[in-house]
């Protein structure tokens, strides 16, 4: 027997709406990565993507569990003398608090080539109301 490998056009591709409001941060990420993959899927494959498109609706009202709405901080470094960067989140939750889970997300991924791929099929909204309610039917 040989295992069975599906082929790109049979990828079948469906919608899945969450909703942030009072989920924990990762336990939301973690999640969202699943189904980005297709890990919940039967054809699952590593090097392939076969996941689906993933919508999360109210990303502003998402919870962080003990003390990490006070501490929690994102770095980053442009790799130039000086380019270290420090944001706390409540900046970015007042900012942009879709690049929240964005940043969860994306770090819950593999790091390949895919990567940039099922990031794409990620779409966080502001809110509850978004355009892509048609999908769900």
């Amino acid at each position: 027997m040989k295992t069975y490998q599906p082929k790109k056009r049979e990828i079948k591709r469906s919608w899945h709406l969450l909703d942030a409001k009072d989920q924990i941060l990762g336990r939301l990420a973690a999640k969202t990565s699943q189904l980005l993959m297709g890990k919940h899927k039967v054809s699952y494959s590593t090097h392939m993507d076969s996941g689906d498109n993933v919508v999360i609706i109210n990303c502003e009202k998402v919870k962080l569990s003990g003390k990490k709405n006070e501490s929690k901080i994102y770095v980053s470094h442009s790799g130039y003398p000086g380019g270290y960067k420090e944001t706390k989140i409540q900046k970015l939750r007042k900012e942009n608090p879709e690049r929240i889970l964005e940043k969860a997300i994306y770090g819950m991924l593999p790091a390949n080539r895919l990567r940039s791929n099922r990031m794409n099929r990620l779409f966080l909204i502001k809110g509850d109301k978004n355009k892509y309610e048609n999908k769900f039917k």
